[in-house]
Formats: structure tokens, sequence, C-alpha cells
């Protein structure tokens, strides 16, 4: 499975070529969401009044999020030791997330991939 980031999910949801592959995903039914990505999506969501687009994302499977604190406030410590700065606790809670359920992350900010080269999960390639 297949955790997609919010930025892929903003540029698909304007038709941006570079979110294309996420179609694929959706065909193959090999996505899933997190609350923390809803919770960044659905407002603007409600803003707009895109009600059939928010039931489209609430109908994708959804991982539960379980932070362990310790564990972020460990992969941070390791970040900044690397050199990754400026990654949001939101990113690593995606890490987290990915790395507890054994998902890839689907994103195009760098420092996932960087990241990645410390702690070793999964990204989609495309």
């Amino acid at each position: 499975m297949v955790l997609v980031d919010t930025s892929v999910w903003i540029d698909f949801f304007k038709g941006k070529e570079a979110a294309r592959p996420l179609n694929e995903l959706i065909d193959s039914n090999n996505l899933c969401i997190n609350d923390l990505i809803l919770a960044e999506l659905i407002p603007s969501i409600n803003h707009k009044k895109e009600f059939e687009l928010k039931e489209l994302l609430e109908s994708v499977y959804r991982v539960t999020v379980d932070i362990d604190w310790n564990s972020l406030i460990a992969m941070q410590t390791i970040n900044l030791k690397n050199g990754i700065n400026n990654v949001g606790i939101s990113d690593l809670v995606i890490v987290q997330n990915a790395i507890d359920n054994d998902l890839e992350i689907y994103a195009y900010d760098k420092h996932f991939e960087l990241m990645n080269e410390l702690f070793g999960f999964k990204t989609y390639k495309l």
C-alpha cells in the first residue's frame, strides 16, 4: 500500500501532470490515507464546498496514526545531526506511520528522500 502525501493530492486535484501516477494507484486500489493528511486537506475542501471530493477522500482506506513522541524526537535529532533541517512534525508523523504499517510514501518533498537514507522506509517510485 502507498501512503499518499498531501502535496500529491493537491496537485492531483489541480490536474497537474506530476500527480498522474496517482490514477494508477486509485485504479489498483493500492493507496491509503491517514487522519493527519485528511486534516490537512478537508478544511479547504469544506470551505470550497467540494463535498463529492470529501466523500472520495473519506472512502480511501484509512491507516490509523499512533504517534510515538519519543521516536519523533529521536528522528528529528538524527535529521538535524545529518543536516536535514526544516522537517515538520507532520512529515515525521507520516514517516513513522509508514514505517509502523510497512507502507510506501508517495511524496514530492526532497526531505523524504533524505530521511529515507537514514530510516530506510519505502518510497513510491514512478
